[in-house]
């Protein structure tokens, strides 16, 4: 990797200021119902104060409009002095002389976790606080981000901060293993390459679509999305959602068919409820007025599964139904299944496709689990994110 990394920086006696992504979902009581994003960063935090530094953590948590309780980082600080096992200390804010002061009294091995970076204006709009990242900036000597999960967003402690550490910004350990499994997709993947995309919005996906056909042997489409480019090609969607601004974009990428693969059958209901009925149809019979489609149909898990089979990588983002609801989470959780069997080297992005990988409790058996879909999609689309563009290249010597 050409980035500089953690083990690159002289960390001995400083302070390293590190981004990461504890932007974890919370219980209705405040408590933290998953902690992935928080173990997700015990390797670099470990390996920094092993070395004998000092360590200031920044992340945001939700989407605050100024300071608010219930989106504190509280939880967090109390949740990673567990996982560490040594008391971590929490400051009341992310920047202003009373975090100067902790800051600056933190002694190696010492860990502090700042609130909320997002209880102020100048982390996502920076020109509104242009102080901001300066204060953010002064509170460390080293600057590490290992928050891949927000890595597209061009934020102040995200990427603007970095060029206030030239030569000392780098990648933790985190972030380098989720460049290092999502690049051969751009570059040089593997063969077969089969791409599964879901989801409910083409909208949102349509860059990366586009960009996938360019490097796949197949591309699997499902979820909700399917039912703009089924419109688009004449099929009767019933009382699916599509979106009709989109429907000359899904017409333009119909032009690859020859690499689209779409749903031999789908699970389709009177309504959109657990409760609803429901029954399986042939994809190319149409959905009638008063119906919607929310699932794949178990023939096109056969049809399907011994590609995934033959596969050299697969790249998964999107569920392929409303896995939520138990009626209409087969065909997700029965691509899971075949994928976690598979030989291949699966890749999943998406907070959703993970999700239903966890229900089946196999997910030790695929490759990586990205810990951001946004950014995973960002990354894939147009290979590179603001976040890893400000990190410092790898120097041609050692630091003394």
């Amino acid at each position: 990797m050409s980035m500089l990394t953690i083990p690159d920086l002289p960390l001995k006696g400083k302070r390293v200021l590190m981004r990461v992504d504890f932007n974890v979902p919370l219980n209705k009581d405040g408590s933290i119902a998953d902690d992935t994003r928080i173990r997700a960063t015990l390797p670099s935090i470990e390996y920094i104060l092993k070395k004998g530094a000092s360590l200031i953590l920044l992340s945001h948590l939700g989407r605050p409009k100024g300071p608010e309780e219930k989106l504190t980082l509280a939880p967090c600080a109390k949740r990673l002095s567990e996982l560490l096992h040594k008391p971590v200390l929490f400051a009341p804010d992310c920047v202003g002389p009373a975090v100067e002061k902790m800051t600056s009294s933190l002694q190696p091995g010492e860990v502090l976790l700042l609130e909320n970076v997002r209880f102020h204006p100048g982390e996502e709009e920076p020109e509104k606080e242009p102080a901001f990242v300066e204060q953010l900036a002064k509170l460390g000597d080293l600057y590490v981000n290992d928050a891949f999960g927000t890595a597209h967003r061009a934020h102040a402690s995200t990427a603007l901060i970095a060029k206030h550490f030239p030569e000392r910004a780098a990648a933790g350990f985190l972030m380098e293993k989720e460049i290092e499994a999502l690049s051969p997709l751009i570059h040089h993947p593997k063969r077969p390459f089969y791409a599964i995309i879901g989801g409910a919005k083409i909208s949102t996906k349509i860059g990366l679509i586009q960009n996938l056909l360019k490097s796949v042997d197949g591309l699997f489409l499902g979820g909700g999305m399917i039912f703009t480019f089924l419109k688009a090609k004449g099929l009767a969607i019933g009382d699916s959602l599509f979106e009709p601004d989109l429907l000359q974009t899904a017409k333009d990428i119909l032009k690859n068919s020859s690499k689209l693969h779409f749903p031999s059958d789908i699970v389709i209901a009177d309504a959109f409820s657990k409760d609803a009925a429901t029954k399986t149809i042939p994809l190319s019979q149409g959905i009638e007025k008063g119906w919607q489609g929310l699932d794949i149909g178990p023939q096109t898990i056969q049809d399907w599964s011994p590609l995934f089979m033959k596969a050299a990588t697969v790249f998964w983002n999107g569920p392929l139904g409303v896995f939520e609801m138990p009626h209409f989470a087969a065909g997700t959780l029965g691509i899971a299944k075949t994928l976690a069997y598979a030989k291949a080297k699966v890749i999943v992005g998406g907070g959703d496709s993970i999700a239903a990988i966890e229900q089946t409790g196999l997910a030790d058996r695929f490759f990586h689990l990205s810990t951001g879909g946004g950014a995973a999609i960002e990354y894939l689309e147009f290979g590179h994110l603001p976040g890893i563009d400000a990190l410092s290249k790898k120097p041609k010597k050692p630091f003394d």
